[in-house]
């Protein structure tokens, strides 16, 4: 999926000719902290409700202070999880998106990309999950795939995250909430198996506290 899949179809932009007052109320409208300040189709720069509370007149048009306008953007041809790097890199809730010549093509808000996630992470699938705790030396992904595939499952999907600079955990959704199978094939090599969640509400709740984590810390 690319930074153009992303767009949203209701987060506006502003003009360089409006006032930084303007921006801060269509901020509040929706729920966002940082607008795109486009003319025509040239990328000005992201304003923020910090920028415009550091002004000493609200009412100041936005033109009065885009020379200090910072310029964030994402290439429309840019992985989601490249868009996701740069989301936590920048604390941005917002995030525009770019042409290979520099033109506003849109922008992506943290709901957009959060909503996209869910999807990308198939939580709307039902399915057990299960976590494995292993060194890094000993993942491999094509002996877990088989361990899950010769039990009559699938992988929908998967996702590695380092605990230790030696340790890593290993989530991996299946197509099946019964997986007791697969569960005794991974005790049989020796895996650790650090987490089971059979039941689809229970992993639906589980995703939806990672991605409101995400958006909390995105918007830190």
């Amino acid at each position: 999926m690319l930074a153009t899949d992303l767009l949203s179809s209701i987060i506006p932009t502003v003009a360089p000719t409006e006032s930084a007052s303007t921006a801060l109320e269509l901020m509040d409208v929706f729920k966002v902290s940082h607008l795109p300040v486009v003319d025509g189709d040239e990328y000005i720069g992201l304003i923020s409700d910090t920028i415009i509370y550091d002004l000493d007149n609200a009412d100041r048009k936005i033109c009065e202070c885009h020379l200090h306008l910072p310029t964030p953007a994402v290439r429309g041809s840019q992985h989601i999880f490249e868009v996701i790097e740069m989301l936590s890199k920048t604390m941005l809730t917002t995030l525009p998106v770019v042409n290979d010549n520099g033109q506003y093509l849109g922008v992506i808000g943290i709901s957009d990309l959060a909503f996209e996630l869910s999807h990308l992470l198939s939580s709307e699938n039902p399915g057990a999950i299960i976590e494995l705790e292993m060194n890094v030396y000993d993942y491999s992904l094509s002996q877990i795939a088989q361990i899950v595939e010769s039990n009559d499952s699938k992988v929908l999907s998967l996702h590695v995250r380092n605990t230790s600079p030696d340790t890593i955990v290993v989530t991996i959704k299946l197509n099946r909430t019964d997986v007791s199978g697969v569960i005794q094939t991974f005790e049989r090599y020796n895996y650790n198996i650090t987490a089971v969640h059979s039941v689809n509400e229970q992993y639906s709740s589980m995703l939806q506290d990672r991605l409101d984590s995400f958006i909390k810390f995105l918007n830190i």
